[in-house]
């Protein structure tokens, strides 16, 4: 929080110029408040904005604004932006732990809620820092307030992984917590080669059943400091899988005995495949469609280990029905087409064929009947007439 006390206004050269005076901020040359900072969580990067004639209007320029005390790095210090109106500051760093211009990273885990409720220990990384203002005033006092302008973003490491877009949660308050994400930096995507050279191509007709598909999920222009790492995948009848039915191909260490793991918490990519499948209520359906879904989490390099281990909530891997209604984060779905083993008949033509069938039954029953009638005539007449000779022999 900055502190205000009573100032006293000063004229400073910068590098070779004269500084913002506070006649060229005009009516932004005021006290400083609260909102006088904006912070961006970005993917990759943090960036901030203060106003600076708020920061002139108390006796500094920008060359007295330090960033978490790192004076002799050029890429630490903020760089003026007067094409803006209010001009401000600007500081961005990488979101590198060593190579963030001295942000503090904080870990903290708490169990899962909603979609990740299965599992103990949820993740989400801090980073947090502060800029001061340095007061140049040689002697016993100052006249000058001190400016501190504080940021933090969280990031939360657990995503729900489908192919919508999401977008990057970013907040303009000063002074207090931001939320970020790293959810646009994860794509999935299907191939139809154990080497993933070849993305797979669903036909119209659909995937035949038994065809391996191979799946990798990828974050791409993120921190190296994070390893991407699989918690869950399942397969749902709706793209948004509310009051659906789905059938887990692995959660943690249960895993179906049919789906096989490549690669998992080792890099910045992960791999398995599984044969394609059918759900049974689509049975009678020639073409049935369902939704792959990946819950992945960002874990650092060092503890990803840890979370490969057994620690989610027990709950066998079957076919049931999901209950857990879906609103945060948004669903990313890959659509999954398979074909039965045979076309099946169309509605229209079974009914049609059906009455072809029933007509035919029924003239084969007429010649039938016909045909035993005429035999019992001919045996009647014949009977008949082999009385009549034995009749006259007697």
């Amino acid at each position: 929080m900055a502190v205000f006390g009573f100032l006293i206004l000063t004229s400073l050269c910068i590098a070779g110029r004269e500084a913002l005076t506070l006649s060229d901020c005009g009516a932004y040359g005021r006290r400083p408040e609260l909102t006088d900072i904006s912070v961006v969580c970005g993917t990759s990067a943090i960036d901030l904005a203060i106003q600076i004639c708020p920061a002139v209007y108390t006796g500094y320029n920008e060359t007295l604004l330090i960033l978490n005390h790192i004076w002799d790095n050029v890429d630490c210090q903020g760089t003026l932006d007067t094409s803006v109106v209010p001009p401000v500051l600007r500081f961005s760093f990488p979101i590198r732990e060593g190579n963030a211009c001295g942000s503090n990273f904080m870990t903290t885990s708490a169990p899962g809620t909603g979609i990740f409720s299965d599992f103990s220990n949820i993740q989400s990384v801090n980073v947090s820092g502060v800029v001061r203002s340095y007061d140049p005033t040689i002697g016993t006092i100052t006249y000058n307030a001190e400016l501190k302008y504080y940021y933090s973003c969280a990031y939360p490491l657990e995503y729900l992984i489908n192919n919508t877009q999401v977008d990057v949660s970013a907040s303009s308050t000063a002074l207090k917590d931001n939320n970020g994400s790293f959810i646009s930096t994860l794509s999935m995507a299907l191939y139809e080669d154990v080497n993933y050279t070849t993305p797979l191509v669903v036909p119209s007709v659909g995937i035949e059943l038994r065809t391996n598909i191979y799946v990798q999920v990828v974050a791409s222009n993120l921190t190296s400091q994070y390893f991407v790492l699989l918690d869950r995948c399942y397969a749902s009848v709706s793209a948004q899988p509310s009051n659906s039915t789905f059938f887990n191909l692995f959660v943690s260490c249960s895993t179906d005995q049919l789906t096989t793991m490549l690669e998992n918490g080792d890099s910045q990519k992960a791999r398995f495949y599984f044969p394609a499948f059918r759900f049974i209520e689509q049975q009678n359906e020639a073409i049935s469609t369902y939704y792959l879904h990946c819950i992945t989490r960002l874990c650092e390099r060092s503890t990803c280990s840890t979370f490969k281990q057994c620690n989610r909530k027990k709950r066998s891997v079957q076919t049931t029905i999901f209950q857990d209604g879906i609103t945060e984060p948004s669903l990313l779905t890959m659509p999954i087409i398979t074909r039965a083993e045979k076309p099946l008949v169309p509605k229209e033509e079974a009914l049609s064929g059906g009455q072809s069938n029933d007509k035919s039954a029924s003239v084969g029953l007429g010649i039938a009947v016909a045909v035993l009638i005429v035999i019992g005539v001919v045996a009647i007449l014949m009977a008949a007439s082999f009385y009549r000779k034995l009749k006259r022999l007697s």
